[in-house]
């Protein structure tokens, strides 16, 4: 019988002398049966880190193993569900887990409509559709894990998904659910180059610095810099099908808050509650840091299932400093060699791991889905150098840097435009140019503005704005008038929250029209910056954004028209 003999802290020393555990095997710790799992086997020792608290563990309790991976269980209910870092449904146990619970995850007595989608005798191979059923906001697709014929199906109707829908000749059966070790990646037929955006509805996200459906993104920021407020708008805005969020080690109040703000949401799409989309993984910093791992694979997983049904997933992983600084604690205790900043030597690795299981595939079933995964990184003292922020930027193709400056002056979404970068606007190029043939030209005017703008804005805060010619003045209006209109965003404005493609693409427009007057202006009649920027219809333009809807944006035609006529008129009266 293997035993304890080594406790330290969610670290246990096992000696298996007529055992014989692999490596990652899901182990049953001490007379409570405390979840765990083996991590290193050596000669007749194996090392489990304990998903649990280990307190009042002692030396010589028996361990079990239990002949399998740390699996997910992945079927109809999880949409609108609420677990913890190794699935044990929080909701269902009042948010209060015992040591040692084992809780299924999922509903056993809840019945779900069942429609089949192959008959008797028919050939199925894996990844074969086997029927559908209704679950929140979606249609939850039941896919064969295998190939084989068809012996039974079950007919339409109510079924429970402990429930047999699928019986082949060869004898293996298909339920309304299945289970997947959390560690090995769900397989696709292919791995597709995605050309489509990840429409968040957050104009310097979408427009400046977009992320594909199946891509990678980073939110590097300090403690105050708004990492949670964005990944929550990003959840409620995005055009997803499915979300998943994983609160890692966050605050338990934070979490808490998250929990009560996702159950009142609107899904601005369907006016259905939000939560008939999401999951969301709870694991906070007062609960064992082991589980933390765990929690991000979970949730993977969970965006996996669902992306080979032919869905666009988005993941928000919340945030993976802590996950990575649990990865620290466990591997002192486990006495490996430490590296820079006492983090494992295996970090970038495990990062990897993460980031890599992201992308836009084409499914066994031939259909098209993704998965994107958005981390938070919180990096002490917003120093963008250290080791976590410095690998997660190796692995994702979008950096959005939050910048501490920008939050405390009240500027949100506090994203730093000179600092963050998107590796895919050539890929979704061509979908923007079916809203706009000048999306490129528009994109880039706006960053080579920017760019002159920082340089700028060194002298300015040394001699102040009134220190520069003319024409730099120009520059730093225009660029002013660009963040307060288009970067600067309000989450909570019922308007400004979320701006539509077509919306945003209208406001740039006009922005550039206004700078291309405020140009002609100046070098046909000399007009000085402050005449420029004092028209009333600037005032107007600056305001539409709180009052034009998305479904109302042929309105900034009329705006452009009245621009460019005020600008018109004055270049022609000027001086008379």
């Amino acid at each position: 019988m293997a035993q304890i003999i080594s406790i330290s802290g969610p670290i246990v020393k096992i000696r298996v002398d007529d055992q014989n555990p692999g490596l990652f095997e899901v182990a049953y710790v001490g007379n409570q049966g405390l979840i765990g799992e083996v991590v290193d086997i050596d000669k007749n020792v194996a090392t489990v880190q304990v998903y649990e608290d280990t307190e009042g563990l002692s030396l010589g309790e028996p361990v079990e193993f239990s002949g399998h991976m740390l699996n997910a269980y992945l079927g109809p209910g999880l949409l609108g569900g609420i677990f913890d870092g190794i699935q044990r449904p929080l909701t269902k146990l009042d948010f209060r887990i015992k040591k040692g619970l084992k809780e299924f995850p999922l509903e056993k007595n809840k019945k779900w409509h069942f429609t089949p989608a192959v008959k008797e005798g028919e050939i199925i191979s894996r990844g074969s559709l086997i029927g559908e059923l209704p679950e929140g906001g979606i249609i939850h697709r039941v896919i064969s894990p295998f190939s084989g014929k068809v012996k039974f199906i079950a007919e339409e109707g109510e079924y429970k998904i402990d429930d047999t829908v699928v019986l082949t000749e060869e004898g293996k059966e298909i339920k309304l659910y299945l289970t997947h070790p959390v560690r090995i990646p769900i397989d696709f037929k292919s791995r597709k180059r995605s050309k489509i955006p990840l429409i968040t509805g957050q104009r310097v996200i979408d427009f400046l610095f977009p992320v594909t459906k199946g891509g990678t993104a980073s939110i590097p920021g300090g403690f105050g810099t708004g990492k949670t407020i964005l990944q929550q708008t990003l959840a409620k805005w995005s055009d997803a099908d499915v979300v998943i969020y994983v609160g890692c080690g966050e605050r338990g109040n934070e979490m808490t808050e998250v929990l009560k703000d996702f159950s009142k949401l609107k899904d601005p799409k369907t006016g259905k509650p939000l939560m008939e989309r999401t999951v969301l993984i709870a694991n906070t910093s007062d609960m064992p840091v082991s589980a933390r791992e765990a929690s991000i694979f979970l949730g993977i997983t969970i965006g996996e299932y669902y992306r080979n049904m032919g869905y666009h997933v988005a993941l928000m992983a919340d945030s993976t400093s802590r996950w990575a600084e649990a990865m620290r604690e466990i591997s002192s205790r486990m006495n490996q060699l430490p590296v820079e900043e006492g983090f494992p030597s295996d970090l970038s690795s495990k990062i990897a791991s993460v980031y890599e299981r992201a992308g836009f595939v084409e499914t066994f079933s031939g259909k098209e889905g993704s998965l994107t995964i958005i981390g938070a990184v919180s990096p002490p003292g917003g120093d963008f150098s250290e080791p976590v922020t410095r690998h997660t930027r190796r692995f994702t193709s979008v950096f959005w840097a939050l910048d501490k400056d920008l939050a405390n002056a009240r500027f949100f979404p506090a994203i730093n435009y000179t600092l963050s970068y998107s590796s895919y606007p050539d890929d979704v190029s061509g979908w923007w140019k079916k809203l706009s043939p000048d999306y490129d030209d528009l994109r880039n005017w706006m960053i080579n503005l920017l760019q002159q703008d920082e340089k700028l804005q060194r002298i300015v805060k040394l001699l102040g704005t009134e220190s520069l010619p003319e024409d730099q003045k120009l520059v730093v209006e225009i660029a002013n008038l660009v963040k307060e209109v288009f970067l600067q965003q309000n989450a909570f404005d019922p308007v400004d929250a979320h701006s539509s493609p077509e919306k945003q693409i209208k406001i740039a427009e006009a922005l550039k029209v206004i700078h291309q007057m405020w140009e002609k202006a100046f070098i046909q009649k000399g007009i000085p910056v402050s005449v420029l920027k004092n028209q009333p219809v600037i005032t107007e333009f600056i305001r539409s954004k709180y009052e034009i809807k998305n479904d109302q944006v042929q309105v900034y035609d009329k705006i452009i028209k009245k621009i460019i006529d005020v600008y018109t008129d004055l270049i022609s009266t000027y001086g008379e």
